[in-house]
């Protein structure tokens, strides 16, 4: 896992480098390579590429796709770090969202592990001038968007291949990013070129390496070592980007972190993490 999290902000920070082009194109060929990657598998395994729920398989491959392209977008708002730690308010949402539509019971404890994280946002927006207010809308509909596809994830379970569950989020992400090419397409030039390529191998990597880690280790034990995504992006933005940070901003992050930690840590919602991907 802590291999997968290195991929994940060496992904992000290819995204930031690449800022001038379009999100649909940055989602596009982030997607390309482990789409080749999870049909390949699915075919050579002989594994049925439509899975056995389509209507939901189809969902999560949706509002992952959607969560992804509000992502790569939120990044040229604002600073690697502060983008990639508001995006880890998902569980909050999910939280939310099971508790209003769901009937689920969320104990009086976590609804304090949840404040912390909330005002840690305040902080980071309160104090990181990189944190403006579209910036931020974006990046809270991408957590939004990111909690729903970990609910569907949840509803999937195990009646579908994790690959297949993987292989629709491609395909949706690769269809929306190369249908927004067509309004947005600026072809890279010289170097840009190996950044966009690595762009979609890191990512592939990542996700291969994540996807292990849950099946091998329980999610509740493996998803809190995912925040250590924090940690790389904060250092890559400051040591390649120049990131500046204010003390109450990185207070901000660590309480967002801290507050979304104990949480998966003291509680298995039915038995089942919502952070496993």
């Amino acid at each position: 896992m802590l291999l997968s999290t290195l991929f994940f902000a060496m992904m992000n920070s290819m995204v930031k480098y690449l800022a001038d082009y379009g999100a649909f194109q940055l989602v596009f060929f982030r997607s390309l390579g482990t789409l080749v990657f999870s049909m390949s598998f699915l075919l050579y395994r002989k594994i049925p590429i439509f899975g056995n729920q389509t209507k939901l398989l189809f969902l999560r491959g949706f509002t992952g796709a959607s969560s992804m392209v509000l992502f790569f977008l939120a990044l040229q708002f604002m600073t690697l770090g502060s983008a990639v730690t508001l995006r880890y308010t998902a569980p909050l949402f999910v939280a939310l969202l099971t508790v209003m539509f769901m009937g689920e019971k969320i104990k009086f404890i976590q609804w304090i592990f949840f404040a912390i994280s909330f005002a840690g946002v305040v902080l980071v927006k309160g104090f990181d001038a990189t944190v403006n207010f579209f910036g931020l809308t974006i990046i809270i509909l991408s957590s939004i968007t990111s909690a729903i596809t970990y609910i569907l994830i949840s509803k999937i379970g195990s009646k579908d291949h994790y690959m297949v569950i993987i292989n629709y989020f491609m395909l949706m992400a690769t269809l929306t990013g190369a249908f927004g090419c067509l309004f947005e397409w600026k072809t890279p030039q010289g170097i840009a070129w190996f950044y966009f390529i690595l762009l979609g191998i890191t990512g592939l990597i990542a996700q291969v390496l994540m996807t292990k880690a849950f099946q091998i280790g329980p999610a509740h034990t493996i998803a809190p070592f995912k925040f250590v995504e924090v940690i790389f992006s904060l250092a890559f933005g400051v040591l390649v980007f120049l990131d500046v940070y204010t003390l109450y901003s990185l207070l901000g992050m660590g309480m967002i972190i801290l507050g979304l930690v104990l949480n998966a840590r003291y509680k298995k919602v039915k038995g089942r993490d919502y952070y496993s991907f």
